[in-house]
């Protein structure tokens, strides 16, 4: 099946790691606006347009990115709440605590089925 055929949503591979959310925290920090890219690597490995993922669970069709994501998501919780436990960590326990709450919510979200 060709990637125009594709009628699914599916997740950029490193969706908990925020491509959309860095463009846009780079743009508001550096007024600097690049565009976004016209095709990214999928969850579900296939290459598809960018205007066909989504980070939110609801919008995601394609159950190969949703099980993706979920478990990227699952990953970076164990890992935030690592760093929050070790000395010198720029981020405390609470926060590690708080942020490794939200990613396993997410992660719980995309477990779904994704009929929004």
């Amino acid at each position: 099946m060709d990637a125009s055929d594709d009628p699914h949503i599916h997740v950029e591979t490193k969706t908990a790691q925020g491509g959309a959310a860095v463009r846009g925290l780079t743009a508001s920090v550096f007024g600097l606006a690049a565009d976004a890219p016209a095709q990214v690597d999928s969850g579900c490995g296939r290459r598809v347009p960018y205007a066909m993922t989504s980070p939110l669970p609801e919008k995601v069709t394609c159950l190969a990115c949703r099980e993706h994501a979920r478990a990227e998501h699952l990953r970076l919780a164990e890992s935030v709440e690592r760093l929050g436990g070790m000395p010198g960590s720029v981020v405390g326990p609470r926060e590690a605590r708080l942020a490794a709450g939200r990613h396993r919510g997410l992660a719980e979200r995309f477990a779904g089925d994704g009929d929004g």
